[in-house]
């Protein structure tokens, strides 16, 4: 019982890689699909299944309902970091698909995510007893990590686009 969020996440995920393989034929933007793919497969695994990775291994947490942290910030902590790492190339995902967002809604939007996955992780540890933590602080930095991601992909647009020009 306690694996069906996996199951579903990497029964999306082979139905998607399918669809890319059948559909997609240009041979750089397959390959980005595919890793696009390939991270938000790993990163549905470690925000809603039992298994958690500490930065060296992967391990199998117990079944449990988590906890709830909703007041205390603790912002200084490597958890708070891996986060923020952990949400930039969601950044850079969402400025790649939505390029007319500004950085503010990108931040609403990160915002947004961040209390989702919070919410959802919630949900499936009291349903599958996945022992998620629900945390404000992932929230923000799920929001900052995203909206690193999105002036990243800016920065590098801004650059790729300028060395084309100079080329010219």
């Amino acid at each position: 019982m306690r694996f069906i969020p996996l199951l579903i996440i990497l029964t999306i995920s082979s139905c998607f890689g399918l669809y890319i393989l059948s559909s997609v034929t240009e041979f750089e933007k397959r390959h980005f699909e595919f890793v696009s793919l390939v991270y938000l497969t790993f990163l549905g695994m470690i925000l809603f299944t039992p298994l958690s990775f500490d930065g060296t291994a992967v391990y199998m947490m117990q079944a449990g309902f988590g906890r709830v942290n909703l007041h205390q910030l603790n912002i200084l902590e490597l958890g708070f970091f891996e986060n923020i790492v952990l949400t930039i190339p969601l950044g850079f995902l969402i400025k790649k698909y939505f390029n007319n967002l500004s950085i503010a809604s990108t931040a609403f939007f990160g915002f947004f995510i961040g209390g989702a996955i919070e919410t959802t992780q919630y949900v499936l540890s009291h349903i599958f007893l996945i022992n998620r933590t629900s945390d404000i602080n992932d929230v923000i930095a799920n929001a900052l990590g995203i909206v690193i991601g999105d002036i990243l992909m800016v920065v590098y647009s801004y650059l790729s686009h300028r060395s084309v020009v100079e080329s010219k």
